[in-house]
């Protein structure tokens, strides 16, 4: 999760009577004029203190009181003022907050009750939702369990829908809410791609090209079944392969690293010898290009390795086999 670190007192926010004071520090020197009005300071005060450059408007009636570079949670907090009671950061916003998306992505995106319509402002999109499910917090969010859901609604195909429960995996969000939430919802894009993922305990799928592999090398060609994501002693630590083959002595490991020129590196390397010396095992490793591009030939190598440790194995073709 982001850190919610307190910022440093604003000259200008100090100087504010309580509880308006308070209440503005927590907003991160964010204020509506409303706020400002009760602390004494009229609509005519403030507006010439934003034409000086002192302080700045966000949005209509929603100032920061500050000069110079606004954050990215002080615009946050001048949304969630703007959308006024009820509302929640939501979607990619909240997914920023929750953990669930490295970096903020464009406008933010809040929810509002749905009796209640809120106006939008350029850099504000404003979803209206039956239901208003709070996480805790310095910025109000949707909670994480339906912030996923609003993800993966707007996920453009598998890879980024996967992308997504992935990332909920890792923040560990519980797949029993996740699974009811989504059975309660109307309408749900790639529903059936959850419920694949997130009921098969043999999946363990925590990436997009892990989710890749399984679909269009493994079960595409028949291949026998891995478990994903187990967990081994090795060279005195715990480590943990992508996929394994249990008793056939093959593992797969995936590097779904776009900018990795050099594939495997020295640790990987490392960790593949003590594997060999320590549980016999052979490991095998792919990267985006050989999973996405070349499916049927890593069937074909992932079989050929496990008729040679004892499984003989020829893989089923699949329609892209040439």
């Amino acid at each position: 999760m982001v850190p919610a670190l307190a910022p440093p007192p604003l000259p200008d926010v100090v100087t504010l009577p309580e509880p308006v004071r308070s209440q503005v520090l927590r907003q991160e020197g964010v204020a509506s004029v409303a706020q400002l009005e009760r602390a004494g300071i009229s609509r005519r005060t403030a507006a010439r203190r934003v034409a000086s450059g002192r302080w700045q408007r966000l949005y209509r009636g929603v100032l920061v009181l500050q000069s110079g570079a606004v954050s990215w949670r002080q615009q946050a907090h001048a949304t969630l003022v703007a959308a006024g009671d009820g509302a929640a950061l939501s979607h990619a916003s909240a997914g920023y907050v929750l953990g669930l998306v490295r970096v903020p992505r464009g406008a933010v995106v809040v929810s509002v009750p749905v009796a209640r319509s809120v106006r939008p402002q350029p850099g504000m999109v404003v979803h209206r939702r039956r239901t208003m499910p709070h996480a805790s917090g310095r910025l109000r969010t949707v909670d994480v369990v339906e912030t996923v859901l609003d993800l993966l609604g707007e996920a453009a195909d598998d890879d980024q829908a996967v992308a997504v429960l992935a990332a909920a995996a890792q923040i560990g969000v519980s797949r029993t809410a996740l699974l009811r939430r989504a059975q309660e919802r109307r309408w749900l894009a790639h529903r059936e791609l959850l419920r694949s993922v997130l009921t098969d305990p043999t999946l363990g799928i925590e990436s997009p090209l892990e989710h890749r592999y399984v679909r269009d090398v493994e079960r595409a060609h028949r291949l026998p079944r891995t478990v994903g994501q187990v967990r081994q002693r090795v060279d005195g630590g715990w480590i943990r392969a992508d996929r394994v083959h249990g008793g056939a002595g093959v593992r797969i490991e995936l590097d779904g690293r776009l900018a990795h020129p050099g594939g495997t590196t020295d640790r990987d390397v490392w960790r593949d010898n003590a594997v060999l010396l320590e549980h016999d095992d052979l490991t095998l490793r792919y990267r985006w290009s050989h999973v996405a591009g070349r499916p049927c030939d890593v069937a074909r190598q992932v079989g050929h390795a496990l008729t040679r440790t004892g499984r003989p194995t020829s893989p089923t073709r699949c329609p892209r086999c040439p």
